[in-house]
């Protein structure tokens, strides 16, 4: 396992996080607890959660499982986020400061820990003035409640302003962000990570197998069955079978992840996770397995370094599209200047 600091902070964390999002839905309490095992054994030390992850039973799970190993308290990084419905009051969702106390007092009953050490905004609110929740973790920092503020899914101009404010009220900077980011979905290269790069942000990427799509599990033209995501339901989210199939991009990605396998002798998961942990401004990425079978997989991506031909290959196959402006060469020539020969 490989480490880094959580973003522009002193924390340390390892480059592979354990995502719990499966947990009490997809994964049992067992099994959650035999991935969260396997997980430490293998040196991870970053448990991300949220609290509408099965409407809590994921944070009871991990708590359970905390209470279980009190001695591992110290040595993990546990993050939560709080942001969606978590009952049916006008009050129960959003990034309000009515809301958010509420959903981190629950979020540590519900983990049995005093504090959490990263606390994130699990999607922008468009009610709440951006300052408020700002100011909503700094006021939890100074109270011991969490040690860190980060974001999820917020676009580049959202993470820009919310930096800014930090910055110039003097409140607890944001840290973190956890967006979707993997070979398939490579959109936040064109805003959102100069300004991680810019702002010191530690990127924390979801989805990094792309719903499974990475994996090689899935084949073109042939409408997935059985017990997998897509196969129980082939229209889910972002990932659904038909948009992605439609897509010639998607196989010309999925071979050239299945040909650099083949030459380093791993898994199609171990690749896409080593590319994306080299990433820019990646902190760690976030793995999401059903099973111990998948995470022990995943897990093997922890020391794999790819070469320069490797990240050739998978970047050019997984390039995305994209015009002449702003982003296209166009884009980047009218800001690019070089100082003059001398």
């Amino acid at each position: 396992m490989r480490y880094r600091t959580l973003g522009g902070t002193g924390t340390v964390v390892s480059t592979l996080a354990l995502g719990t999002m499966t947990f009490g839905a997809e994964t049992d309490e067992a099994g959650s607890f035999a991935q969260l095992d396997r997980y430490v054994e293998a040196g991870g030390t970053f448990v991300d959660t949220a609290d509408v992850y099965s409407t809590g039973v994921s944070e009871e799970i991990v708590g359970r499982w905390l209470r279980r190993h009190p001695e591992l308290r110290d040595q993990l990084v546990i993050a939560t986020k709080g942001r969606f419905p978590m009952g049916p009051g006008a009050n129960d969702a959003g990034l309000s400061r009515v809301h958010l106390t509420r959903a981190l007092d629950a979020s540590l009953r519900r983990l049995g820990v005093e504090y959490v050490d990263l606390y994130q905004a699990h999607a922008w609110d468009p009610l709440t003035p951006l300052p408020e929740t700002l100011r909503f973790f700094d006021d939890a920092v100074r109270a011991g409640k969490i040690r860190y503020a980060g974001v999820s899914n917020f676009t580049g101009w959202q993470l820009q302003k919310a930096a800014l404010l930090t910055d110039h009220l003097g409140l607890t900077p944001i840290v973190t962000l956890q967006p979707q980011y993997n070979l398939l979905v490579r959109e936040i290269e064109f805003e959102i990570v100069p300004v991680c790069e810019n702002e010191d942000i530690g990127i924390l990427p979801w989805s990094p197998l792309g719903g499974g799509w990475l994996t090689g599990k899935y084949r073109r033209d042939t409408p997935p069955t059985g017990a997998t995501r897509l196969g129980e339901d082939p229209e889910r989210g972002v990932e659904a079978y038909a948009g992605r199939n439609a897509q010639e991009r998607t196989w010309r990605v999925v071979d050239a992840v299945r040909e650099v396998a083949q030459r380093r002798a791993v898994s199609m998961s171990a690749v896409a996770l080593a590319w994306l942990a080299d990433r820019p401004a990646v902190t760690s990425v976030i793995l999401g397995a059903r099973t111990t079978d998948q995470l022990d997989d995943n897990l093997t991506a922890a020391d794999l370094r790819l070469d320069a031909e490797d990240t050739r290959l998978l970047d050019e196959a997984s390039a995305p599209p994209v015009a002449d402006y702003p982003y296209g060469e166009a884009g980047v020539r009218q800001r690019g200047r070089e100082l003059p020969a001398g």
